[in-house]
């Protein structure tokens, strides 16, 4: 047999795929992209067709001569990269730089790296995709000229070093106007209230008031609450409406790349990035002990849902002598793309149903094993039969007062035996009601009110991105494709345009600035629906209904108006940068945020008469503070609320985030005579007892405490408590945050050890809606954080996200 070759993109695949194919393959990677426009520049000859310039990247001048060489050997040339636009582009230039006679070149594509798969690719061959590779090359002339073109705009208006992006610059907008919504929300006052109730037959409920006079209800302050609350005590309550029934909740679709990068987010707290990783590393091969390296999943850039006949038929027979056969629908479940979705690829699934997660956790790393087994959850839950739950919903009435109760009862697990899905970033969860059992009630009945329980809430505004949510956005609005996702995030964030706090996106101050500036110059550039219609008309020139010269003119003419137009009227930032409130204090005249080599500060204005500058370590809004950030590990010591930094005319201070119900704030020394504060100095307004000096925040081996500034001296110290009173009886301490010896947190009385009350759980300084106790405590589940009663015989949670901004 005349000998062949294998082109691959990755590495990885080469020692994987030469085992299925044999001797008479050669097996070579060209490890990503071999040519590339020049770095110095555009590479574009805009006045004949766009044509591109490409040149083989340095770094891969080596690759490529091997490439040749084993070329030069080979009859049939099998030109195997990765199957999206990507992998097809990479196939072309290697085509090209090969570029022999009498060499035969074929396109194989590996859904999958499965023996199966890999045989039947080589045996059946396909040519190069010029559509595919048209449409990528137009992606990639389209981000060359919007880069090119904006990018020294900004250094020449702003700072050098900055970067515009065709997509990334929308996904900042998109977190941009999400902070704008923030700030401008504002917030109204509005009150629940709650009926626990008894009927004839236990147990006892709860029922939540949702009309007044058959109108939603609406209840804005508390006098308007007593109100009601007067007026419910002097009704019957009684049973109005009683409604049970039956109700089916279908699995959801195995993954597309974007509901994989959401779940993991949810479930495993990967980056989106981190998930794209691991996933390759499953689907290019793990090694399994005596079996080789073996592809565990298929191709995780896509966003169809197709699944082949041949997996829905491995999976519903691996679900029928896995589960009671109750759980196999009688017909395999298809589900149906949305209209973007291209159907190259199948959705991500495990390649066989043979290699069962349990089975191989010994040859994955820890994050392999839980993307995998998330992967094999949610495709087997895909195949399985509906959940079946009895939900009652009972209405009452209590004058002009309607109150309803509703509680789900899961019949028949289903699917849900396999995988349920995360929790909203809003902390929405669907499972709410599930497992809230109602008593059997008659209608008419009148009930026993144990009692009402009013709550004051405000309403909140939208919740900052998640990767999880941001990723949701994109897809939703059409930017960017399954490929690009992870790209787009790692993008803005190396680009200092965003920030990721808490698991959540805020943009900077550099990305509020330069967003500003792009919508204001390039309206169309950074307008959504247009960079959507864009990702559209990529997909038709990959579908052969488009025309890529055309697709480029037609941008381009208005394009190089807005281009020409900016150059002239975009305002000059450079030696200016942002105006703050702040006063400098050695001239008077006002401070702005600039930025220099090691990264953003405060200048004076009347620079260079006067060249008076402050470190500005922290993110900020740009209005004379810090963006009220928390301060690392320091709560008020009155309230046992967490400090904020702030900063002032007068350099940076805490303040109690309790404000304006606590006031209390805290100096920041410099400690060492320079400017730069020092944590380790917050000084309080607490005297010691023992010499009078100030009392200072410190840590030790054991946790936080106030040490007297007068150490060595005076080596008084003083337990900082969290403003929740210990629950022991008769005990007048307050619980403190308190490090055992092994380094673990805990939470122990500062009376100790006269009382030696401890918990693992941090208190919250309020007390419970539903019993009353002194204080809830926090705590962290697999659905997220709740805040919940520590005692046994009160069942009260609440998740703690639904009060983040």
């Amino acid at each position: 047999m005349s000998r062949s070759l294998v082109i691959v993109e990755s590495p990885t695949k080469v020692k994987t795929i030469k085992k299925f194919l044999g001797a008479d393959f050669d097996v070579l990677a060209t490890m990503g992209h071999v040519k590339d426009l020049p770095k110095s520049t555009l590479g574009i000859d805009v006045d004949n067709g766009f044509e591109p310039s490409y040149n083989v990247v340095d770094s891969k001048k080596k690759v490529m001569a091997e490439i040749k060489k084993a070329a030069q050997k080979a009859e049939h040339i099998y030109l195997a990269p990765d199957p999206d636009r990507e992998g097809e582009a990479i196939a072309w230039h290697v085509a090209q730089e090969i570029n022999g006679k009498n060499k035969i070149l074929h396109r194989a594509l590996f859904n999958d790296l499965t023996k199966n798969t890999v045989l039947e690719a080589i045996r059946n061959p396909l040519e190069l995709n010029l559509p595919k590779y048209e449409a990528q090359q137009t992606r990639r002339i389209l981000d060359r000229l919007v880069g090119y073109k904006i990018s020294p705009l900004l250094w020449d208006k702003v700072r050098r070093g900055l970067s515009a992006g065709r997509v990334q610059s929308v996904a900042v907008r998109i977190v941009v106007d999400r902070e704008n919504e923030i700030n401008s929300f504002i917030s109204e006052e509005f009150w629940t209230i709650t009926a626990s109730l008894e009927g004839n037959k236990p147990p006892a409920f709860d029922a939540k008031l949702t009309k007044i006079d058959n109108k939603k209800a609406k209840v804005t302050n508390g006098e308007q609450s007593a109100q009601v609350l007067e007026d419910l005590g002097r009704q019957d309550f009684v049973v109005a409406k009683v409604d049970k029934k039956e109700l089916k909740r279908s699995p959801l679709p195995p993954f597309t790349t974007s509901k994989l990068q959401q779940e993991a987010s949810r479930w495993l707290r990967f980056s989106a990035k981190k998930t794209m990783s691991v996933a390759q590393q499953l689907y290019e091969g793990i090694e399994l002990g005596a079996e080789g390296s073996v592809g565990l999943i298929t191709y995780m850039r896509t966003d169809s849902m197709r699944i082949s006949e041949e997996a829905l038929q491995e999976v519903r027979k691996y679900i029928q002598t896995a589960y009671d056969p109750s759980y196999l629908p009688p017909k395999p479940r298809l589900f149906k793309n949305s209209a973007s979705a291209q159907d190259a690829h199948e959705a991500v699934r495990p390649s066989s149903m043979l290699h069962r997660p349990g089975d191989i956790k010994q040859y994955l790393s820890p994050d392999q094993f839980k993307l995998y087994l998330l992967i094999w959850n949610r495709f087997i839950a895909s195949q399985m039969s509906p959940a079946i739950f009895d939900q009652t919903v009972i209405e009452i009435t209590a004058g002009s007062c309607l109150f309803r109760a509703q509680g789900s009862i899961m019949k028949f697990s289903g699917y849900m035996e396999v995988y349920r899905e995360g929790k909203e970033d809003n902390g929405a969860d669907p499972d709410e009601e599930l497992g809230k059992i109602l008593p059997d009630l008659a209608v008419g009945e009148i009930l026993h009110l144990l009692a009402l329980t009013p709550e004051q809430k405000f309403t909140q505004p939208p919740p900052r991105f998640s990767e999880a949510s941001l990723v949701r956005e994109l897809e939703e609005k059409g930017i960017g494709r399954p490929s690009t996702y992870a790209t787009i995030l790692s993008t803005i964030q190396d680009r200092e345009y965003v920030l990721m706090e808490k698991g959540k996106f805020r943009p900077t101050d550099l990305g509020m600035l330069v967003t500003g500036l792009l919508v204001e110059n390039f309206p169309k550039i950074l307008d959504v629906t247009f960079t959507a219609s864009l990702e559209s008309r990529l997909d038709l020139i990959e579908e052969g209904k488009t025309d890529r010269i055309d697709t480029l003119k037609d941008f381009y003419e208005d394009f190089s108006r807005e281009l020409k137009a900016a150059a002239e009227n975009m305002k000059s930032l450079k030696g200016k940068g942002i105006p703050t409130d702040m006063i400098c204090e050695k001239c008077g005249s006002p401070m702005s945020i600039k930025w220099g080599k090691n990264g953003r500060f405060i200048a004076c204005t009347n620079y260079p008469t006067c060249k008076n500058t402050m470190n500005l370590p922290e993110e900020g809004n740009g209005q004379g503070t810090a963006d009220d950030k928390t301060a690392p590990d320091v709560n008020c010591e009155k309230c046992g609320k967490s400090m904020v930094l702030k900063a002032g005319r007068f350099g940076k201070f805490m303040a109690c985030s309790g404000y304006p119900e606590c006031k209390n704030t805290l100096k920041i020394a410099a400690g060492d005579g320079s400017d730069r504060p020092k944590a380790e100095m917050i000084v309080t307004d607490t005297l010691c007892e023992k010499c009078g000096k100030p009392m200072a925040h410190k840590e030790g081996r054991f946790g936080k405490f106030l040490g007297c500034t007068g150490y060595p001296e005076c080596k008084a110290i003083l337990n900082i408590h969290l403003g929740v009173p210990c629950p022991e009886e008769g005990c007048a301490g307050f619980i403190s945050e308190r490090r055992s010896k092994t380094g673990k947190t805990f939470f122990g009385c500062t009376k100790y050890p006269t009382c030696k009350f401890a918990m693992w759980y941090r208190p919250l300084p309020e007390p419970c809606p539903q019993c009353g106790a002194p204080f809830l405590v926090e705590k962290r589940t697999k659905a997220g954080e709740v805040k919940q009663c520590l005692r046994k015989d009160c069942r009260y949670k609440a998740d703690l996200t639904l009060n983040e901004g």
